[in-house]
């Protein structure tokens, strides 16, 4: 197993395959890197060495009771990086890990980035707020604790239903992406799904995303019923300094896996450009 040890001595697991210009992958809540399974794949079968770590917390990586704030987040991603010695890196973050990748550069620059990507993330904000009308109440924050407290295993299953669009007219429902859902969920400890609600909730990443000076690719689905397009994607492209935003019509929060082949292509596009 590839892990690398943190400064507070937490174990950081990762997979890394492929050859060539690195792409480095930060999962969504409650997930893993095997979230990616199917980017990794497609761009190590095209050239780039792909890497996926699990956040503190899930997967198979330490589960420590501290540490999980998201300023510690990117610090374990800097250790990972560094200790691979990654240089012209791609930055790639879903939900979570959209934040995870903005606060990365914005405490530790673009000195090892050449370009980033931000599918459904949470940048720059979730929260409703003077700044963000069009943001989630902190009444939904709260009611995601408690379920996460109080059945967190049946919570995860039906989160599965918005996450992944079953619920619309013509989706096509899927029980291996619920199943695979659920068990990666259930490998994330219960301390840290809980503390890490606050982190993609709450945490705004508007001076992050000041910061990312590279090319950002910002994509995300105008039918995401977890993180709403209004509040994050659409302010957050106004915010980056090389900014393009791209919008799937008809795409959940879950698109890398709904919408994977579109997603595929574009990656590998915006690799090559």
């Amino acid at each position: 197993m590839n892990t690398v040890t943190t400064r507070d001595g937490t174990l950081i697991n990762f997979k890394d395959w492929g050859h060539g210009p690195a792409v480095v992958f930060s999962h969504g809540w409650p997930l893993q890197g095997d979230a990616w399974e199917d980017q990794m794949m497609f761009l190590a079968e095209h050239g780039y060495r792909v890497i996926a770590h699990d956040r503190r917390g899930h997967g198979l990586s330490s589960k420590p009771w501290h540490g999980n704030d998201m300023d510690t987040y990117a610090d374990d991603l800097a250790t990972l990086i560094e200790a691979l010695d990654l240089n012209g890196a791609t930055l790639v973050g879903h939900s979570t890990g959209g934040g995870e990748v903005a606060r990365y550069i914005g405490r530790h620059g673009t000195g090892r980035v050449a370009r980033a990507v931000l599918v459904g993330a949470v940048t720059p904000q979730m929260l409703v707020g003077p700044a963000n009308p069009n943001g989630v109440p902190m009444e939904v924050f709260d009611g995601i604790r408690s379920a996460v407290q109080a059945d967190r295993s049946q919570f995860f299953k039906d989160l599965t239903t918005a996450f992944y669009g079953f619920n619309r007219e013509g989706a096509r429902d899927s029980q291996g992406l619920r199943d695979t859902f659920w068990l990666q969920g259930m490998q994330c400890s219960i301390r840290s799904a809980y503390a890490c609600i606050k982190q993609f909730s709450e945490t705004d990443f508007t001076e992050d995303l000041k910061k990312m000076t590279v090319p950002t690719l910002v994509i995300h689905g105008d039918d995401d019923q977890i993180v709403p397009i209004a509040a994050t994607a659409r302010r957050a492209v106004e915010l980056l300094p090389q900014g393009t935003l791209s919008v799937y019509e008809g795409a959940p929060h879950g698109l890398p896996s709904t919408h994977k082949d579109k997603l595929n292509a574009e990656l590998l596009a915006f690799l090559r450009s």
